[in-house]
């Protein structure tokens, strides 16, 4: 009986030990199977971090972070103006615009015949301007693909004439049509001469993209709030109710010898103006005066901004 006791209790020991040894082996193999997992996903995530870094840079560098390359011909401080008509001519047009801009669309039905008859007759230069505004308030890339198509057309020589196009076929506002290069090219079309291969290559590889935002960075620090942004002789052609007509008898006055009435100080916009930005002017800037709001403009001028999504995005 004690044998048989004894037998049954050294069993008993054994399988409790050979269960225990399992149980050990169990954890064991469960841990380096949490460790394996574990590795994985670090070394997963590890490889959508670096993704995500060289996919942010390759954005940065789509929107103009390249080196600045200014179009030929460009002029200003810094270079960031495109200018057309006579550079002797005694008055002087500065226009900020974006393609985008439906407000810069309808100054640019009002007022271009005018431009460019004064241009035609020597006695008016313009000084362009191209920024950015509607992509960070609506979002796509349409402001900068256009302008820096529009600088590729200014080292073409077709600047005027692609300028309009792009004005006269503007999509609506939330259309981010002029994001996509084909379309840029598609109008370039209807530009003789333009559509080359030099110009195709301007506008695929973005050449003039850092200098489009560089362009945007000067009107925000110019305390500019509003595009279209129109100073003639330094008035504020909103402002200063500045009709076509008017811009013809002032240009003509200038060109006689008469002069212009002293500018009044450009007034900021109204906090309640569609668009805004608010940095410090630049000593350059603060000469040129700032944009006022679209509810003091003349009903023959057209409105300022671009409705409720107009604000600048810092």
């Amino acid at each position: 009986m004690n044998d048989g006791a004894n037998r049954q209790a050294k069993n008993r020991s054994a399988r409790e030990r050979l269960q225990a040894e399992r149980e050990r082996q169990k954890k064991k193999d469960k841990r380096r199977r949490t460790l394996v997992v574990a590795t994985a996903v670090v070394g997963v995530l590890g490889l959508a971090a670096v993704v995500g870094l060289i996919a942010a840079n390759t954005g940065k560098d789509s929107a103009g972070g390249g080196p600045v390359t200014a179009p030929s011909g460009a002029t200003g401080e810094d270079s960031l103006a495109i200018r057309t008509g006579s550079a002797e001519a005694p008055s002087t047009l500065v226009v900020w615009e974006d393609f985008r801009c439906p407000a810069c669309k309808n100054f640019e039905t009002m007022y271009k015949d005018t431009v460019h008859e004064l241009e035609a007759k020597g006695l008016l230069k313009t000084d362009y301007h191209l920024v950015t505004l509607i992509d960070g308030n609506m979002g796509g890339s349409g402001s900068l693909k256009s302008a820096n198509a529009a600088a590729c057309a200014q080292d073409a020589g077709k600047f005027t004439e692609y300028h309009d196009v792009l004005f006269e076929n503007q999509p609506p506002e939330p259309d981010d049509a002029y994001g996509k290069n084909a379309k840029l090219l598609e109008l370039a079309g209807k530009v003789p001469g333009l559509d080359t291969a030099e110009f195709r290559a301007c506008v695929e590889d973005g050449t003039h993209e850092s200098w489009v935002g560089k362009s945007f960075e000067a009107f925000r620090e110019g305390k500019f709030r509003g595009t279209p942004t129109v100073l003639l002789n330094g008035k504020d052609v909103m402002t200063e109710q500045i009709t076509p007509q008017k811009m013809k008898e002032i240009v003509e006055a200038a060109a006689k010898g008469g002069g212009t009435k002293s500018a009044s100080p450009a007034s900021p916009a109204a906090s309640g103006s569609p668009s805004a930005a608010g940095a410090p002017a630049s000593p350059a800037s603060k000469a040129k005066g700032s944009a006022s709001s679209s509810r003091s403009a003349s009903p023959s001028a057209p409105a300022r901004g671009t409705g409720a999504q107009g604000a600048v995005r810092e």
